[in-house]
């Protein structure tokens, strides 16, 4: 190493490392729209970090600089999120990103995970290529669509919170299958974990499931987190607007799942009236990326994203992840 070269570690991010931070994330897709969520939720993280959680940083010279930062959650026993994964322009092509993924790999590792899973923009190529230089492999894409609250929607069909009929539906479905057994995670925002049976039962008890009938099961979806959100933020990136505008209420469906495009649309229908029910301004609902399942979004004349987003994992089981 040359003099000139600075010394880049990684340990973990602390308090008085937020100035460094926000000045390097705050414009990070400056083409874009929709401002870097970093900013934002800094403190958040640092503050609970734990046994579930690590927030690692790219220390440059002992503290004269921040070269990077990134997080890595535990979403179950054996399942791990990697996201907020950013590199400060002035140390770009180096390859310093590898130490911040290889630090999040060994950490879950070490907590006990056997997978670790991260979200990609379907745009962002540097990224995408970033994730499988070091280990991560393509497993899902999917898109979200935003069905608008309606206390007058009435499906066609049948609904029940049924969360036996839901479960043995999403095993056989080919839904299930496009997305490698996957939705959005109860808690953690922006994140996908498995989907299990007790979250169904747990959904049907509190009046979250919707299963739609006809004659037989032919699809299902169930509400997770409600939450308020700026009404300038951008509904598909998780933003820092940094202002005090109004805000509306948004729900979220892990996702949906359904048979048949008269079934697709009783569970939109469905989704609709739900939504109203609780007072949600705007919904965001999972969905395989593909023809047909966006086809019959489209059919049912229900709001598309733009864009698809991909979701990719690394097996922690092979001892090559955490080393490259």
């Amino acid at each position: 190493m040359t003099a000139s070269e600075p010394t880049i570690t990684v340990r973990q991010a602390k308090a008085s490392d937020e100035d460094a931070v926000v000045g390097f994330t705050t414009d990070t897709w400056s083409d874009r729209e929709g401002n870097d969520y970093i900013p934002r939720v800094f403190s958040e993280w640092i503050e609970t970090d734990g046994e579930t959680q690590r927030t690692f940083v790219l220390d440059v010279n002992d503290g004269e600089d921040i070269a990077g930062i990134c997080q890595a959650v535990l979403l179950s026993e054996y399942e791990g999120w990697a996201q907020g994964l950013r590199v400060n322009p002035t140390y770009r092509g180096r390859g310093v990103s590898k130490q911040l993924s290889n630090a999040m790999f060994n950490w879950c590792r070490s907590q006990g995970a056997t997978v670790v899973r991260a979200m990609v923009f379907s745009w962002n190529v540097a990224g995408l290529g970033q994730s499988r230089s070091v280990g991560f492999e393509p497993t899902t894409e999917f898109r979200f669509t935003h069905p608008e609250p309606n206390a007058d929607s009435e499906p066609k069909l049948t609904v029940k919170p049924d969360a036996t009929a839901a479960w043995s539906f999403w095993q056989e479905s080919a839904t299930r299958d496009a997305l490698r057994g996957i939705a959005l995670d109860e808690v953690e925002s922006w994140s996908l974990s498995a989907l299990t049976r007790a979250q169904l039962v747990a959904a049907a008890d509190e009046d979250r499931l919707l299963t739609v009938f006809d004659g037989k099961t032919v699809g299902f979806t169930y509400r997770t987190r409600t939450f308020e959100q700026q009404t300038n933020s951008d509904s598909d990136s998780n933003s820092n607007s940094g202002s005090d505008s109004d805000t509306e209420t948004w729900t979220e469906y892990a996702v949906a799942a359904w048979e048949s495009e008269s079934a697709a649309e009783a569970v939109y229908r469905a989704i609709e009236a739900d939504a109203a029910s609780i007072g949600a301004d705007r919904t965001r609902v999972l969905i395989p990326e593909s023809a047909r399942w966006v086809g019959d979004t489209a059919a049912a004349r229900v709001p598309i994203a733009d864009e698809p987003d991909f979701v990719v994992s690394a097996n922690l089981t092979d001892p090559t992840i955490g080393t490259r």
